[in-house]
C-alpha cells in the first residue's frame, strides 16, 4: 500500500471508530488517541524505559504523557523544534530546574521551559520515542510524512548521540498497527518497541540508518535548516563543538 493512502485509512478509522482525541481532526499530523496515557504507563514498565537517563521524544500530543512521566522519573528530556528551523534545534528540559512538570510538556511550554541546544551541547541519547501514523510488529514505521523524525536521528547520529543499539520506541492504539506498512526506505528508522495501551511488542528491527541521505535532500531544504546548512560542507572537529 502507498504510505498516504496508508495514512488515510488510519486517520480515518480513528476518526469513524471514536478512539481519536483532541486536537482534531486526525487527519494530517500524529494522531492523538484513546489510551495514550496507558500506553505511556506501559512503556515506562519496559527495562528499556528504566534503565534510561535521556529521552528524545516528539512534541506531539499523544505523546504527551510519555514527556511527563520522564520529567516525573528524573530523566532529561530533549524535543526537536518543529522542522529543525532554529540556530538551537533542540530544546532541552532538565528536571532538576523545573517544578511545572504539566505545563513544562505541552507544545508551548517546551519552549517556553526548554533551553535551547544544538547537538553537540546535547548528552548521548539513550531512548528515542516517536509517534506514528502507522506501524508494524516488524517496526516499520508512517509518520505523518514530512520525513523529520528521520531527519533528527540522522543528525544526531551524526554527532555520535545515538547509533543502533539507541532503543527507539512508539506509542500507539492497537487500530494503528497493521500489516500493510510499505518496506521500509534506507533513511526510515525502525521501531524497536511498539508500545500500545494492551501490549508491547519487542520488534528485533535491526539495524538504524547510519547518517544523513544528503542525496534525498534538495537545497531548498537544506537551507531551511541551519543545522544541515552547517552541516554540509566538510567540517573538522572544532566545527562539530560549535554546531
Amino acid at each position: 500500500m502507498d504510505k498516504q493512502a496508508l495514512r488515510e485509512r488510519v486517520w480515518d478509522d480513528l476518526e469513524e471508530s471514536g478512539e481519536a482525541r483532541f486536537p482534531f481532526p486526525p487527519h494530517g499530523r500524529i494522531p492523538n488517541f484513546a489510551g495514550a496515557s496507558e500506553a505511556a504507563d506501559r512503556l515506562t514498565a519496559t527495562a528499556e524505559w528504566q534503565a534510561a537517563e535521556t529521552v528524545k521524544t516528539n512534541p506531539d500530543a499523544p505523546q504527551l504523557p510519555v514527556r511527563r512521566a520522564a520529567l516525573r522519573a528524573g530523566k532529561t528530556v530533549y524535543v526537536a523544534v518543529p522542522r529543525l528551523r532554529d540556530e538551537d534545534p533542540f530544546r532541552r528540559l532538565d528536571p532538576d530546574a523545573i517544578d511545572d512538570v504539566d505545563a513544562a510538556t505541552t507544545v508551548s511550554g517546551i519552549d517556553e521551559y526548554g533551553d535551547p541546544v544544538g547537538p553537540g551541547a546535547m548528552e548521548r541519547i539513550d531512548l528515542i520515542v516517536s509517534g506514528s501514523v502507522a506501524v508494524n510488529e516488524t517496526g516499520a514505521r508512517v509518520g505523518k510524512g514530512e520525513g523529520y523524525s528521520d531527519l533528527e536521528f540522522a543528525v544526531l547520529r551524526g554527532f555520535d548521540l545515538v547509533d543502533d543499539g539507541t532503543t527507539t520506541a512508539t506509542t500507539v492504539h492497537e487500530r494503528q498497527v497493521v500489516n500493510d506498512v510499505p518496506s521500509p526506505a534506507a533513511h526510515d528508522v525502525p521501531m524497536d518497541l511498539v508500545v500500545t495501551p494492551a501490549r508491547v511488542v519487542r520488534t528485533d528491527a535491526g539495524a538504524k540508518p547510519s547518517g544523513i541521505a544528503w542525496d534525498e535532500l534538495d537545497d531548498e531544504r537544506i537551507d531551511e535548516m541551519p543545522v544541515l546548512r552547517r552541516l554540509r560542507p566538510r567540517r573538522n572537529a572544532d566545527d562539530a563543538e560549535n554546531i
